[in-house]
């Protein structure tokens, strides 16, 4: 059996041990049973166990215990990742938010640390707080300096967590933030734009014979081949003309996309199938009907700016008065018709 833990310490109290101990010195209590540390934290596991801490999240370039370290009952949950504001943090949120809560609920204290205690397990912490407590981010951030005066995670993971708030507090992989995040990650990760992922594509509608219940089809004007879906569009808040464009950088622009778009002229859709051959190894181009070639449009892995002033960063802008829409109705289950 794991030992139980000790006394319960109030929130930002250390874990009391003998002199010399650092690993304990650097661990601070944030919530009864959830702890912040460093890598010194883990250094000797037998501490761990002596605190009641039975749980331990590592979040950081190496796993906090060798193999065949750490003690019989530990549970852990290792998430490789550098302390650069490239880092893709948003993906692995909702699994260490539920590794938290779950460890929690069957008594366990956990313990959540990187390196030096200050970036990366005070992103995830944080993100625990607001969802477990229903804060937004500025909330949840300015509670845990308070309590850890030195935590400063950096500016990529501000900007993640801000797109966590605007998801509702649980990474949905088919919303149009995480997509257009998806899309920013991979201009990152692949800079020459070559061997792109497929997951990035979207499927041609032309190979769906079925699933387009309650969706809209898109359609070239001009010689009819199906081109994309409305699970595609990639919604944004109207901009305020130029003004919302000059510096051009990336911006949690899409994070709440409930905006009036009658003014944009155009639709920003993720990339779809029938256009890798076009956007592999180019930063931007014209998007042509892969049937009739006719320009639909245009792309830009540096972004583009909609007709409403939002700068849209990358864009794949298809212009509206190219397409046409088709509502698809389910007839006979799987079949469809034309609305």
């Amino acid at each position: 059996m794991l030992a139980e833990e000790g006394s319960s310490h109030g929130c930002g109290s250390g874990i009391p041990h003998g002199s010399g101990t650092s690993s304990a010195r650097e661990m601070l209590e944030v919530r009864p049973g959830l702890y912040l540390g460093g890598a010194a934290a883990v250094a000797e596991p037998h501490y761990l166990k002596e605190a009641g801490i039975s749980a331990v999240l590592t979040v950081d370039s190496e796993p906090g215990f060798k193999e065949g370290a750490g003690f019989e009952g530990l549970r852990s949950l290792f998430v490789p990742a550098l302390d650069k504001p490239e880092t893709d943090l948003l993906s692995h949120l909702d699994r260490c938010v539920a590794f938290i809560s779950q460890a929690r609920s069957e008594g366990r204290a956990v313990l959540v640390h990187c390196h030096a205690g200050i970036s990366r397990s005070v992103a995830i912490v944080t993100a625990f707080l607001m969802k477990t407590d229903h804060l937004t981010f500025e909330k949840a951030y300015e509670n845990l300096q308070t309590i850890k005066p030195e935590a400063k995670m950096n500016e990529g993971f501000e900007y993640q967590l801000k797109l966590y708030q605007a998801m509702g507090y649980e990474v949905d992989t088919s919303s149009a933030i995480y997509k257009q995040y998806r899309l920013q990650k991979v201009t990152e990760k692949y800079p020459e734009l070559q061997n792109l992922p497929q997951e990035l594509f979207a499927v041609d509608p032309t190979t769906i014979s079925q699933g387009l219940k309650d969706e809209v089809l898109y359609k070239c004007r001009k010689c009819r081949r199906s081109l994309f879906r409305s699970s595609s569009i990639l919604d944004h808040n109207e901009g305020s003309r130029p003004i919302a464009f000059a510096h051009k950088r990336m911006t949690p622009s899409f994070m709440l996309a409930t905006g009036n778009q009658a003014q944009c002229t155009s639709y920003f859709i993720e990339p779809v199938q029938w256009m890798e051959s076009t956007l592999l190894g180019v930063m931007d181009g014209q998007l042509l009907c892969p049937k009739c070639s006719a320009k639909l449009g245009s792309f830009n892995w540096y972004g583009e700016q909609c007709s409403c002033g939002r700068w849209i960063t990358p864009a794949f802008q298809i212009h509206k008065n190219r397409v046409d829409e088709m509502k698809m109705l389910p007839v006979l289950g799987s079949q469809t018709r034309k609305l």
